[in-house]
């Protein structure tokens, strides 16, 4: 079947011509194209065409986008989406100036998060998650990870994973599964971290890798969480399983994290807040990807990620919401795009590139989607303006009008398209 997405006021391709990530001053070419349209065979695009040739497609379904700007599905990177209960009555601690740190040390924070968990179903986690991968598809996302996290023991951990999985299953967008067994050590084994850490190793990640329930293996690298040299121990285990790595590390301390990281050659190192300026260079030329997550400088008010000392330095940057219900209770990728240009100084077009084929290579996407090029899936957000510019410049605003997934439409706001 042939789909004719027809004479939008700009696409916005994000081209790489086939390196299918940019690094550097590369963010900020993104290749915006006006009076052409969007040819697309069945899943995938065959051809970015001018207008004056589009009668001669044989289209099956044209799509018209006239005055909407048209940009690849967007990539969602990094979420902690799976989860219940909700930590309100922290958010007005944290507003009479408690700490992130100093509500864990208390018992609520994570803790909290977990004893929900815990005590919810697989139907509940399932039902409530649901309405959240709603909200992230309505903003153009069409790939979305998620983590676990909040179980913190093999029978609730593997529960958030077929949470994960079913949606996977259910849903037309992308859900990718980030095994984070390793978010913190659970509150009945604190005196006793060495039994966690050995389940993580040979209960949780053996069992996960045969039943295929996640593709990355993520860790916690802080004080209050994991040591680089613990870390290093589960990554180790975790690569022999065939796991890629991914890892938080340096937002609020500089432990040992990023170097672990590019030890077992992370495919994203992700927070980077207190990342040391002698430690930017790390990231120069390589293919890890820095994922910056603005959402928690903002929530828990200190210092946001050197954007642009990371971009100068030639590194991939990134940007995700961080969706989770302590640090950063935001899911809108818009408002991240803003936060990057207002707080990091990150250009609109370093945005755009850093949420689309960027953020597609720190989940392993980017040969398939990030970018409108030949070949890749017919991803596509379309928004309801005629100048890319509206897209970060409406603060907090969601301009998506209609989301498409593998040349089909999954999401169309009411009369927003023709």
């Amino acid at each position: 079947m042939i789909t004719l997405l027809k004479n939008p006021a700009q696409i916005v391709t994000v081209n790489t011509d086939g390196k299918n990530f940019k690094r550097g001053k590369e963010l900020a070419e993104i290749g915006v194209v006006s009076e052409h349209s969007i040819v697309v065979e069945d899943d995938l695009i065959v051809d970015v065409i001018p207008n004056i040739s589009a009668d001669k497609t044989g289209a099956d379904k044209i799509i018209d986008l006239e005055n909407k700007v048209i940009l690849p599905g967007l990539i969602e990177c990094h979420t902690h989406s799976v989860f219940a209960g909700s930590r309100g009555n922290e958010f007005r601690l944290k507003l009479k100036g408690v700490t992130y740190e100093e509500i864990a040390a208390s018992g609520g924070g994570i803790n909290s998060t977990v004893k929900a968990v815990r005590n919810a179903s697989f139907d509940e986690l399932y039902a409530i998650t649901k309405e959240r991968v709603d909200y992230f598809i309505s903003q153009g996302i069409t790939t979305l990870e998620i983590k676990s996290g909040y179980g913190l023991d093999f029978e609730n951990e593997i529960k958030i994973l077929n949470v994960i999985k079913k949606l996977n299953e259910q849903y037309p967008v992308d859900i990718v599964p980030t095994f984070l067994g390793a978010h913190t050590v659970p509150n009945e084994l604190k005196g006793n971290r060495e039994k966690y850490i050995d389940s993580l190793i040979n209960e949780m990640l053996p069992y996960i890798a045969s039943n295929n329930l996640a593709e990355f293996c993520d860790a916690f690298c802080e004080p209050g969480a994991f040591s680089a040299d613990e870390v290093d121990a589960i990554f180790s285990s975790a690569v022999k399983h065939g796991f890629k790595i991914k890892l938080h590390t340096e937002q609020f301390n500089n432990i040992g994290g990023l170097d672990t990281a590019l030890k077992h050659n992370a495919i994203s190192v992700d927070h980077l807040e207190v990342i040391k300026n002698t430690d930017i260079v790390k990231l120069s030329g390589i293919d890890t990807v820095a994922v910056l997550l603005p959402g928690v400088s903002f929530f828990l008010n200190y210092g946001f990620a050197p954007a642009r000392e990371l971009i100068e330095n030639d590194a991939i940057v990134a940007l995700a919401t961080d969706y989770n219900p302590g640090s950063s209770h935001i899911a809108n990728l818009n408002l991240i795009m803003s936060f990057a240009a207002l707080k990091m100084k990150m250009s609109i077009e370093e945005t755009i590139s850093a949420v689309t084929i960027n953020a597609a290579k720190s989940l392993n996407r980017n040969k398939t989607t990030g970018s409108i090029e030949k070949g890749k899936k017919a991803d596509f957000a379309v928004f309801n303006t005629n100048d890319y510019s509206d897209i970060v410049y409406n603060v907090g605003k969601n301009l998506n009008c209609m989301t498409i997934k593998d040349g089909k439409i999954i999401y169309s706001a009411n009369g927003a398209v023709k």
